[in-house]
């Protein structure tokens, strides 16, 4: 298949479905470990001695919002507490493990099956400079080569203007979650018990519907921006614009997507302060909490809706636009029309109609690997979504859309690096998202050190700020005497305990312990998979064998 492809379509796009291919099949033992790991955390669903010490607790916690919220007994949490062991548990951290390993195994592997596939093709040694010097020399045999030139006062203004676009799409974030904020204190105020109960995750889940179409909008805005600033520092080539926009575009659109989840994952219950002492906004409306069974849960929420969204719904508009342009023919298409009419009607394409499609894939990669430890079945969702995806690709770039000019190449450019960046990434979320923002250490200090529920401290109602906060409780004349909530802080002034202080501890050792380890192993992996088989170096060498011979014949026979 895929040499059908390199001599119709060339080698840049032979190499993307191969890569795609690649991909998918590595996808392969991911998601069957992943399918592990949620299965291990079902096994042991009604087991856990942590679970039963929700499901059977007494405690009163304190209210969730402001107005119309009354207390709540933990027990009442005892659902969500049994659906976050599921992708909440030890086997979580082996699997995150795992993840960032396969991430450095899939890039070494696709390394030696990209180098078999060009020595094949016989472009193993082909330069793109030499490439587009021939080009010239054939329009013109009098032409005289474009020069490298590099403003730095130019790369400062581009550097400032992408600055500038993160601090716009940052701020869009701080406009998703001023909209969560308010989204749930009005539902809080609803009529219908079921929105006033779980109006925090359903403003959760309307947050992440929101994030999903701020993609959509924003994919549009970061391409526009993207071309402008490639134009502004005037590259010598095609291949060096091509570079530049892929960089910028992955950039945009990674701080897009990953903003919201980075402040879900590591920001959201941690800054929106306790009892007597809440951070509000504009002084009025209170900072989200976490759901009542971890901030991983709101996470998994966050992560789940959007996946699901941005596979199903692009590839069905994707798929629906190109089949509905398909049919716009002229009249005399009841006269037959020839193939090359009906070619010329198909969807146009342009230079970068193949980047969109790269893309799409090494976000999804960046999906499936960063935030793994919150979603194990991400895997399994990106390999459903490829199986589709290689099919639906074909049949738009063969009946759908015109014919893309082909293209010589021997890999996939910047792709690679974006890749490895993207690998590197993944083991430091990954480490933070369970050293910080799961249960997992606090969980195991409370197993082996603490008695039942150390992380739930009382905080008095007689407490002056306390009052303030739960005024429209009080005035209700609740038999209620004190509250808990979830935090490590002394029941007299609020202030940090020493429990604290030794899980912080713990949690920043975990980290450092796991980063390091998993980036060992990592560069283990890496030196122990070398980039070209044994095979292709040997043809290699046959080859400049047989060139060489060739040479010293022709300068003998001179």
């Amino acid at each position: 298949m895929h040499i059908i492809f390199r001599d119709y379509f060339g080698e840049k796009v032979a190499l993307y479905y191969l890569w795609l291919g690649w991909y998918t099949r590595m996808l392969i033992p991911a998601a069957v470990i992943g399918i592990v790991v949620f299965l291990y955390g079902l096994a042991f669903f009604n087991t856990s001695p942590l679970i039963h010490e929700v499901c059977d607790s007494n405690i009163i916690m304190c209210p969730r919002c402001d107005t119309r919220c009354s207390v709540w007994n933990l027990s009442d949490t005892c659902t969500y507490a049994k659906v976050s062991q599921l992708f909440d548990n030890e086997g979580t951290v082996a699997f995150a493990m795992f993840m960032a390993i396969w991430a450095t195994l899939f890039l070494e592997l696709w390394k030696r099956h990209r180098a078999l596939h060009v020595s094949k093709w016989k472009v193993f040694d082909w330069c793109e400079e030499e490439e587009e010097l021939i080009l010239e020399i054939v329009n013109n045999p009098k032409c005289k080569p474009k020069e490298f030139r590099h403003s730095y006062l130019r790369s400062i203004v581009v550097l400032l203007l992408v600055t500038l676009v993160l601090v716009v799409i940052i701020g869009l974030t701080h406009a998703l979650v001023i909209c969560r904020v308010l989204t749930a204190t009005l539902l809080s105020q609803s009529k219908w018990e079921f929105l006033r109960e779980n109006s925090s995750t359903v403003a959760m889940l309307s947050g992440a519907v929101l994030h999903y179409i701020t993609i959509q909008v924003m994919t549009r805005v970061n391409k526009i921006v993207a071309f402008k600033l490639c134009e502004f520092e005037k590259p010598r080539s095609f291949a060096a614009t091509e570079k530049h926009f892929t960089v910028k575009m992955f950039t945009f659109q990674f701080f897009t997507l990953f903003s919201s989840l980075f402040y879900v994952a590591f920001f959201l219950g941690r800054i929106n302060g306790y009892p007597g002492n809440y951070v509000r906004i504009a002084g009025q409306w209170r900072l989200e909490e976490c759901h009542p069974s971890g901030c991983l849960t709101d996470l998994f929420i966050q992560m789940a809706v959007i996946l699901l969204l941005k596979q199903t719904i692009n590839n069905i508009f994707e798929f629906t636009a190109c089949r509905e342009e398909e049919g716009n023919f002229d009249p005399c298409d009841l006269c037959k029309l020839r193939n090359w009419m009906e070619n010329y009607d198909l969807n146009d394409v342009n230079a970068f109609s193949l980047f969109n499609e790269f893309l799409e894939m090494v976000l999804q990669f960046s999906f499936t690997t960063i935030f793994v430890a919150a979603f194990p079945l991400a895997p399994l969702l990106a390999l459903i979504n490829n199986i589709f995806e290689i099919r639906l690709d074909a049949i738009k770039m063969v009946s759908l859309e015109r014919r893309l000019v082909p293209k010589k190449t021997n890999d996939i450019g910047v792709w690679t690096r974006i890749l490895e960046a993207v690998g590197v990434m993944a083991v430091i979320a990954n480490g933070l998202v369970i050293g910080i923002s799961s249960d997992f250490i606090p969980r195991l200090v409370y197993r082996y050190h603490y008695g039942p529920l150390g992380n739930q401290i009382n905080t008095f109602m007689s407490n002056v700020h306390v009052k303030k906060d739960f005024k429209d409780l009080l005035d209700k004349e609740y038999n209620i005497t004190q509250c808990s909530y979830k935090d490590y802080r002394s029941d007299e002034d609020q202030s940090l305990t020493s429990q604290f202080w030794l899980i912080l501890a713990l949690r920043f050792a975990f980290v450092i312990l796991f980063e390091h380890v998993v980036v060992m192993c990592k560069f283990i992996a890496a030196w122990f998979i070398p980039d070209n088989p044994i095979r292709v170096k040997n043809d290699r060498l046959d080859d400049k064998l047989r060139r060489l011979k060739k040479e010293l014949d022709r300068s003998t026979e001179v």
